[in-house]
């Protein structure tokens, strides 16, 4: 069984659930499937849980490594929580500029080859932007979370998230071709024992 949402030109998702029993405690599996406007499949869709109990709970992540190769990052989107540490090894035989101005993390690793000595911490929530200041075609996103209940859609737009706790939640649906400046609202999520399959349209994305 599933439920359907559509999402407008804000992307909001709004997920609700009837109420949970007092004393009540345990954890329940939560599916999202995301699609686009023509109810495909929407890959690389970051779904997150946010709650105080989950702030709380949530922790930095191990260090992780997004690497400049053939003048691309790899991987072009992560999702990490915050006080996760990432360096940025460029393995190309020309240098880049690796910087972002995002709100989230304002950062410039000015031009280098090699894998510079202090890897760069994200240390506030938000989506960061990357970019390369020579190589302007090489882009990619670091998505910065403060909850432990996060992850991104697979090939078939879909999500389980594992062993959340039964609760109240806000829940956030983001995609990298949401257009610049969009700020997704958030709605309370009760999560109960026995949840539907949510089925999420986001309306308004860039071309490919």
């Amino acid at each position: 069984m599933s439920k359907r949402w559509t999402l407008g030109a804000l992307a909001a998702v709004w997920l609700t659930f009837s109420g949970l029993a007092v004393g009540q405690t345990g954890t329940a599996s939560v599916t999202v499937q995301v699609l686009d406007a023509a109810g495909q499949p929407l890959a690389h869709a970051v779904v997150q849980l946010d709650s105080a109990a989950a702030a709380r709970a949530s922790r930095a992540g191990s260090p992780q490594r997004i690497v400049q190769r053939q003048r691309r990052f790899e991987p072009d989107q992560i999702v990490v929580t915050v006080g996760t540490a990432i360096s940025f090894p460029n393995q190309d035989t020309v240098r880049h500029h690796v910087y972002s101005f995002s709100p989230a993390k304002r950062f410039e690793l000015q031009l280098y080859t090699g894998t510079p000595a202090t890897p760069v911490v994200f240390d506030r929530p938000g989506v960061v932007v990357l970019g390369c200041n020579i190589h302007d075609e090489m882009l990619a996103w670091v998505h910065v979370v403060r909850t432990p209940h996060f992850g991104q859609t697979g090939p078939d737009g879909r999500l389980v998230l594992h062993g959340v706790p039964l609760g109240v939640y806000e829940l956030a649906v983001w995609h990298r071709r949401l257009p610049e400046g969009v700020v997704v609202p958030r709605q309370s999520l009760r999560v109960l024992a026995s949840t539907p399959t949510q089925v999420v349209t986001l309306g308004t994305l860039l071309a490919p």
